[in-house]
């Protein structure tokens, strides 16, 4: 499945900033964590990883720092900083409202009734 760009960019802020609440991370982590949340459906890139994350390091609610890997490899790490955890705190009441919206008219809400012609 496909996932529509509009979507994918709306939900990338809470996404990163959630998956950095469980631990830091380098971008490659970040990436893979990515797609195993969405089951493979979502495959970002580093073109669009490395733009977020330095604007969310821009906005104060990620740090990075350098580190080396097990293998030798220099690697910046990334943080959520508390600035970022309320950040995170508010994109997540905004993301309830908005899914709780949706599962209403997906499958509570009662459907309208079909429009008839010439009923006016």
């Amino acid at each position: 499945m496909r996932i529509d760009k509009d979507l994918v960019a709306a939900s990338a802020t809470p996404l990163v900033l959630g998956i950095l609440a469980e631990g830091d991370l380098y971008g490659y982590a970040i990436l893979k964590r990515v797609g195993e949340l969405s089951g493979g459906s979502m495959q970002w890139t580093d073109g669009m990883l490395y733009p977020l994350l330095h604007r969310l390091e821009r906005l104060g609610y990620v740090d990075s720092s350098w580190g080396t890997s097990e293998a030798g490899r220099r690697r910046k790490h990334y943080a959520i900083t508390p600035t970022g955890r309320e950040a995170l705190q508010e994109r997540r009441q905004q993301w309830t409202v908005v899914a709780d919206a949706l599962r209403q008219v997906w499958h509570t809400a009662p459907r309208p009734p079909a429009v008839t012609e010439g009923w006016a």
